[in-house]
């Protein structure tokens, strides 16, 4: 099981060469598997209010995007558990809600998190891969 970070979402979508080998890999390797790929509820909100905001192309609506995205991937919500996590995650992780609730949706999934993001991964409190 992997958990996407918003970002991936969107090049997994829109730009698979901006993943990285080990990200496709995962990936990969998660459908042949047949193992859920995981994305976390408030990623759906961030890629909503990017592009409501002209901050991303989508290719389509919003609608007709998640459509497409949710077909192949399992949201999971903000949960009481995942909200704690998220709290209690050390003070050397970024303080971006968004951030904390998808790491520590991926925490309480005992999955890892797919992110490019340097932050993340130096904070070293969920596994990551890139």
């Amino acid at each position: 099981m992997i958990v996407l970070d918003t970002h991936v979402i969107l090049w997994l979508a829109l730009e698979p060469d901006g993943l990285s080998r080990p990200a496709t890999a995962a990936i990969q390797q998660a459908r042949l598997s047949s193992l859920s790929i995981l994305i976390s509820g408030i990623s759906l909100y961030e890629i909503a209010r990017a592009s409501e905001r002209g901050r991303i192309d989508l290719q389509s609506s919003t609608e007709a995007f998640f459509e497409r995205v949710l077909s192949t991937l399992t949201v999971r919500p903000v949960s009481p558990s995942v909200s704690l996590i998220a709290a209690k995650l050390p003070a050397a992780f970024p303080g971006d809600p968004a951030d904390r609730i998808i790491a520590a949706t991926a925490i309480s999934e005992g999955a890892s998190l797919i992110t490019a993001d340097q932050h993340i991964r130096r904070s070293r409190a969920v596994k990551t891969v890139w």
